[in-house]
């Protein structure tokens, strides 16, 4: 498996993205991370408990729908970036690696600690971070996908 990650620097253009990955199929593939920006949302997101996020049955608007497209939707708190939204198979590698950060759970996909770093610092500067595990034949599909959707720094590992 490979990861294709980048970052969308507003909500609308990463919810365009994410539904276009799901229409082609990654839906349980699609991870989202992005800064939680408030207690409004804070309170919409603890609402979804344990609802599959990744059919849309979720309640709350977390990060304007972000969360509603993506699994297993998780809010936590890292030491030196502050409380996120997490989305996807990435909201458990981040819940253990949380002394890690954002870079601390991204190794475990492969991803090099200096390049992890950096999407980590995208993220604490209100980017919104969305990746794609997938396989190799797939990962042009989904990197084409981000970056017609407006995703910088579009990166495979």
């Amino acid at each position: 498996m490979k990861t294709v990650l980048g970052t969308f620097p507003s909500r609308d253009q990463a919810e365009k993205a994410v539904g276009e990955l799901r229409g082609k199929g990654f839906d349980r593939d699609i991870s989202v991370v992005a800064r939680d920006e408030g207690e409004r949302q804070k309170n919409q997101f603890t609402t979804m408990g344990t609802d599959n996020v990744a059919d849309g049955t979720a309640t709350g608007g977390v990060i304007g729908g972000l969360a509603g497209l993506a699994v297993g939707a998780g809010a936590l708190a890292i030491p030196g970036i502050g409380p996120l939204i997490a989305a996807g198979p990435i909201a458990g590698l981040l819940s253990g690696a949380a002394t890690g950060g954002i870079a601390g759970g991204l190794i475990d996909w492969g991803i090099p600690q200096e390049r992890g770093k950096f999407y980590e610092e995208k993220v604490k500067q209100g980017n919104i971070l969305v990746s794609v595990r997938t396989s190799a034949n797939r990962i042009n599909d989904a990197a084409d996908t981000l970056r017609r959707n407006g995703a910088r720094d579009v990166e495979v590992h």
